[in-house]
């Protein structure tokens, strides 16, 4: 389908229309759909067989096999089910920071992945929660016809809007993620996008996404100004503001600070990265200022998440 957006330019739709999103775990889907289930079941695909035992349905039993081998075997198939996929993007103040924003970043991010979703005939629910716990969602989504509903909910995002942005500094990552847990039910891939700049433990924010109905992936945002600030004008006295609770500290730019700052942002990617292993949840790391296609697409098929 053809859809011209900034968030899905035709250079990249056409690399998302070959790949479809996969389940490291068995996660039944509710409707027929395209992706095919490791679970085994009795749809069109023939999968293997399998020894009968008493009270099988005798409507599967390969009767040429029995009269070849004078024993009783089952016909088993590959099920095809459709597959749930949960989408949450962090908008808490933090993530507005960058060029180009971490905000945007996970915009895009969101439209590729929901792209592949929606292609393949897989149900699709899209979330934006940041200030003080709020949470906005399009869900219900299923089948091309549903991109332009995808797109007009998450362009506001990327453009940044005032009228869409205007929520108070104050941002609490754990409560939002902790409210979806609470209503959001429905087993399959959840995908988490956020810098995770939270003031508490990494690990109080995760627990709640690490849930044995989702297959979780984690994809950790940072902008390059984050990531050097030196090669992006930040030098000298400066006063600093806090972007998620609004606190100002007044620090001077040295090679000593630096090189601080560099340990300290080493050892809180290794933490979210560590936080995520530990819970069986899949990580990624991605920089905003990155192409979507070149930082998820390859990764996530490494991963066994996209095939």
């Amino acid at each position: 389908m053809a859809l011209t957006t900034e968030l899905l330019p035709a250079d990249l739709t056409a690399r998302l229309d070959r790949l479809d999103v996969r389940s490291r775990k068995l996660l039944r889907g509710l409707l027929p759909g395209e992706r095919r289930s490791k679970r085994r079941g009795q749809s069109v695909e023939f999968a293997d067989y399998r020894p009968y035992v008493m009270g099988d349905d005798l409507r599967f039993i390969d009767w040429n096999l029995y009269a070849r081998l004078d024993r009783l075997f089952l016909r088993v198939f590959l099920e095809e089910e459709d597959l749930s996929v949960s989408v949450v993007i962090d908008r808490s103040a933090s993530m507005r920071y960058g060029d180009p924003s971490k905000l945007v970043f996970a915009a895009r991010a969101a439209a590729a992945l929901g792209y592949i979703t929606l292609t393949h005939q897989n149900r699709l629910s899209v979330f934006s929660i940041g200030g003080e716990g709020g949470m906005e969602r399009v869900s219900g989504l299923r089948g091309h016809r549903s991109l332009p509903r995808l797109i007009e909910f998450l362009e506001p995002l990327a453009e940044e809007r005032p009228e869409r942005l205007s929520e108070p500094l104050a941002s609490d990552l754990a409560g939002a993620l902790r409210l979806l847990a609470a209503t959001h039910r429905t087993p399959g891939v959840l995908v988490v996008i956020s810098d995770f700049l939270e003031k508490g433990e990494v690990a109080d924010t995760l627990r709640y996404i690490a849930h044995p109905r989702w297959d979780t992936l984690a994809i950790q945002v940072l902008s390059p100004e984050e990531l050097d600030p030196t090669a992006h004008g930040i030098a000298g006295d400066l006063r600093l503001r806090d972007a998620e609770d609004g606190a100002m500290a007044e620090v001077s730019i040295t090679p000593g600070l630096l090189r601080r700052y560099q340990e300290r942002l080493a050892g809180f990617r290794e933490s979210v990265r560590s936080a995520c292993l530990a819970r069986d949840v899949a990580y990624l790391f991605a920089r905003s200022s990155e192409p979507v296609g070149r930082v998820l697409l390859d990764p996530l098929r490494r991963q066994g998440i996209l095939g």
